[in-house]
């Protein structure tokens, strides 16, 4: 279904200044009619009755604000931008979505401010507020829920997804999808779940993230941009039947699920150590190694291999060990 734009229907001003001077009219007519002729208070009766009736078509829009409009059934227009519209007064505006809480930003404290001059009329006179099935064209966030899903290593990892997104066509998200909000966050759940599922947490090797045969380095710790923009591109897919457009996806949570936190974090800490061990160590030979090359080179001390091996595990316990040594003067021989 085609959006058809109604932006020839800002004459509302126009419409309720006619319906007062109606009225008005009508009630002089009335006083005169009266006392001097009884055609002319029938007729002013007649008109007193329906001169309000075109008033319940009286429409008013903020900016970024439409309303879908359709008469007995069939889909006649929306309104969009901000100003006074009468429309036909049997016209009827629909929004399925008007009540749907998700716990984003925007229109879901049940719709903007905007309606029929009827409602107002019957409300307080103090009360100043309109309620119709405004459809908000702002953008908007939805923050959705935090998810458990499985990594390509098959580790629970938690994660939560903020989608910025809004309604670009209001004929398709009302009626194409039964509710667009609910249809929008359902899309979001399965869209983070076939993405988080191609990539593990952090890097691992022999893992294909782009589809194109070779390993690469993807992560979701480390390429949060590039998941996060697949993401996007895979909510847009499913919503675009919609009417709704996916500006920006971005990740507000990433952990490992707390069963295996602890776990998870002890792996971290025990490659951490072995990294460094073998750096220690890589160190030690290559100074050892400098050192036993300077001796000889300016013929400080000539030593056999039985010293050399002993001036080695020396040099690598000082070297490797995790505390300060304690010298040890050696007066005697070495043999």
């Amino acid at each position: 279904m085609e959006e058809k734009i109604l932006s020839t229907r800002k004459n509302g001003m126009a419409v309720l200044l006619c319906c007062i001077a109606l009225e008005i009219l009508s009630v002089l007519g009335l006083i005169y009619g009266i006392a001097n002729n009884l055609w002319v208070m029938v007729i002013s009766l007649i008109v007193m009755c329906i001169a309000w009736f075109p008033m319940l078509g009286l429409r008013v829009l903020k900016p970024e604000e439409a309303l879908v409009v359709t008469l007995f059934g069939n889909y006649t227009g929306t309104l969009k931008g901000p100003g006074f519209y009468a429309i036909n007064p049997f016209s009827v505006s629909v929004n399925p979505a008007k009540k749907t809480r998700l716990g984003q930003s925007g229109d879901v404290d049940g719709g903007a401010k905007a309606g029929s001059l009827a409602s107002l009329i019957t409300k307080n006179s103090q009360e100043v507020s309109f309620t119709s099935n405004v459809i908000s064209l702002k953008i908007m966030t939805l923050n959705n829920s935090r998810q458990k899903v499985n990594d390509v290593l098959g580790n629970p990892v938690e994660i939560g997804v903020a989608v910025m997104w809004k309604v670009v066509d209001t004929a398709k998200a009302v009626f194409t999808v039964d509710n667009y909000k609910e249809y929008l966050s359902l899309q979001c759940d399965t869209a983070v779940r076939n993405i988080v599922k191609i990539y593990p947490y952090d890097i691992a090797p022999n893992v294909d993230t782009t589809g194109d045969g070779l390993a690469d380095d993807g992560s979701l710790r480390g390429s949060t941009e590039i998941v996060a923009g697949r993401i996007r591109d895979e909510i847009q897919n499913k919503v675009s039947q919609a009417g709704l457009e996916i500006l920006d996806a971005r990740i507000t949570y990433l952990a490992y699920a707390p069963e295996i936190a602890a776990v998870m974090l002890q792996r971290q800490q025990a490659s951490a150590v072995i990294d460094a061990r073998k750096m220690i160590v890589d160190g030690a030979v290559g100074m050892v190694q400098m050192a036993l090359d300077k001796l000889s080179t300016d013929n400080i001390v000539d030593l056999d291999d039985e010293r050399k091996a002993a001036m080695v595990s020396n040099l690598l316990v000082v070297l490797c060990g995790n505390h300060d040594t304690q010298p040890v003067i050696n007066s005697g021989s070495l043999y």
